[in-house]
């Protein structure tokens, strides 16, 4: 008989110990100071978000720098190009006026009839000797106003050549230029295998009207083997170009490209904005962007284009720009993988200390709050009471006859049956800022803020009930079962003193009272304590 009455009590037990296991969670964040779901998760969110701004920051200050570094990149070869081109310039124009001076003899001496006058070697070489100077120098030619040579450099009598049709005789005819005049490129009559330019000038007969052309030819070799010894890289090219958009020369040299016009590409529009500078186009030959920088010879109608292709500029930079990309996203991922590490650390840590807390603040057997945490939360709603002129009540209820459940059903039986009664208690206590926890023992309390003496009887007898509804065998009790008794004492005297402690001590120690009056009534009901607390401490 008495093991089938340890078994029923223990089934009993069990059912409301699982009832204490899905309650527990909502319970014990009931507990004072207990850290909440949300304030876990917020400084592991702000690792994260902090990460990612630090990420970001990072990846902002890489992509500046590798602007910097693609703008310097440019620059320095737009110092060099620039430099380049100068060179070049300074070189042209350098030749170009030997032969200004040789053509300019020339005229000078059409007009002196004492020296045409002398026999044709001695005129020969007073009009040709500085036709020495000139570096790759064709021909030096006089024409009349029919194009007719009349004067040969490498020969007397002059060779049956007429120049007519040439661009640099017809533009002297028709009065449209009156100094020194470059022509575009042509094939020599008289040189096939050497393609020229001409220097040309006008010659006037006394009245003003035309009488000839003294022109130069200029063998554009001169200009390839100058270009040849200049590294530009693979994509790099060098041109000379009239101002009207006529190559005159091209470095790869192209055959086809010499006389091309270009007047109507966009990229030549920008070399007639001034006497030098850089930018970025497209080139008309070959459809390669590159970087260009020109300048204008001086006297002379021709612009020194050198183009760098951007590609080959930048592709130090594209190299450098890969390795630099690689470590800040490797480094980037290095600070967002150890983010979400350290986030991770942080939630373990702080769920194990919440875990920690829960074990220091909860009765492991009951769910309910410890005794620690039961002190805890009477001295914080004594303060709030006192304060805010509140009615604080407080329960103490201790189980009937445990010590002989305990004795006759077993050490197990007992703490199935205090799981049970907790598991009561818990359901009966619901609202916000109640507090129910184990005192020691076989005693439970149950603090209720803001309730006054009607709501606190009317508590207890709840829970009195809902106990001995459990049906909870116990041979000792009086009517055959577990059963509670209950003392209940209210604080309702208004403002205090809310750091007397011994008001706190006196207002705990009327809830003993009221319990053992309880006790002493028969057990199994609900004593009211009468004195206040206030009345006990004087």
């Amino acid at each position: 008989m008495r093991w089938r009455i340890t078994q029923l009590s223990q089934a009993a037990a069990r059912y409301y110990n699982g009832r204490i296991k899905a309650e527990q969670l909502s319970f014990v964040r009931q507990i004072p100071h207990f850290p909440a779901r949300k304030a876990i998760s917020r400084p592991a969110s702000l690792i994260v978000a902090a990460s990612l701004v630090l990420v970001c920051m990072i990846a902002a200050l890489g992509a500046l720098a590798l602007v910097q570094m693609r703008r310097d990149a440019l620059d320095n070869a737009s110092e060099a190009s620039a430099n380049l081109a100068l060179t070049l310039e300074r070189s042209i124009t350098r030749n170009l006026q030997i032969h200004e001076l040789a053509i300019g003899g020339i005229v000078e001496a059409m007009h002196d009839p004492a020296l045409l006058a002398q026999p044709p070697a001695l005129r020969q070489r007073l009009l040709f000797d500085r036709l020495i100077n000139a570096e790759d120098m064709g021909s030096l030619l006089v024409t009349d106003a029919n194009g007719t040579l009349v004067f040969d450099s490498h020969q007397w009598p002059p060779r049956p050549v007429n120049v007519s049709d040439r661009d640099y005789f017809q533009v002297h005819r028709s009065g449209d230029h009156s100094g020194l005049f470059l022509s575009r490129p042509f094939q020599p009559r008289l040189a096939p295998e050497n393609k020229s330019i001409g220097i040309s000038r006008r010659l006037s007969a006394p009245d003003g009207s035309f009488a000839g052309t003294v022109v130069g030819t200029l063998r554009l070799n001169y200009f390839r083997k100058l270009f040849d010894g200049v590294s530009l890289g693979a994509g790099g090219t060098l041109t000379l170009l009239r101002t009207d958009g006529t190559i005159i020369m091209r470095r790869p040299y192209e055959a086809e490209s010499i006389g091309r016009d270009i007047s109507g590409s966009p990229s030549f529009a920008p070399l007639l904005q001034g006497t030098q500078g850089t930018f970025i186009g497209v080139a008309a030959v070959d459809g390669v962007q590159r970087l260009y920088s020109f300048r204008r010879t001086p006297g002379f109608p021709l612009l020194v284009v050198v183009g760098r292709a951007t590609h080959d500029v930048l592709a130090p930079w594209h190299k450098r720009a890969w390795v630099f990309g690689a470590m800040i996203i490797a480094l980037d991922a290095a600070i967002i993988a150890l983010s979400v590490l350290l986030s991770r650390q942080w939630r373990r840590r702080v769920e194990m200390e919440e875990h920690l807390r829960w074990m220091v603040n909860t009765d492991g057997l009951t769910g309910l709050g410890s005794r620690r945490a039961l002190d805890d939360a009477a001295d914080v709603e004594w303060r709030r009471a006192r304060r805010h002129s509140q009615p604080l009540s407080l329960l103490m209820l201790d189980v009937d006859h445990f010590k002989e459940f305990n004795d006759r059903y077993g050490h197990q039986a007992g703490d199935d049956a205090l799981a049970a009664v907790g598991a009561c208690i818990q359901r009966q206590v619901r609202r916000p800022g109640d507090y129910a926890g184990r005192y020691g023992g076989e005693e439970f309390a149950i603090l209720l803020p803001h309730t006054n003496a009607a709501g606190a009887a009317a508590m207890a007898e709840a829970i009195r009930a809902a106990v001995q509804a459990l049906q909870i065998p116990n041979a000792a009790g009086a009517d055959g079962h577990l059963t509670v008794s209950i003392g209940a004492v209210t604080d309702a005297n208004g403002p205090g003193n809310e750091k007397d402690f011994a008001e706190l001590r006196a207002f705990l120690r009327a809830g003993d009272e009221a319990l053992y009056l309880a006790k002493r009534s028969g057990r199994n009901c609900v004593a009211t304590f009468g004195a206040t607390a206030a009345a006990m401490a004087s």
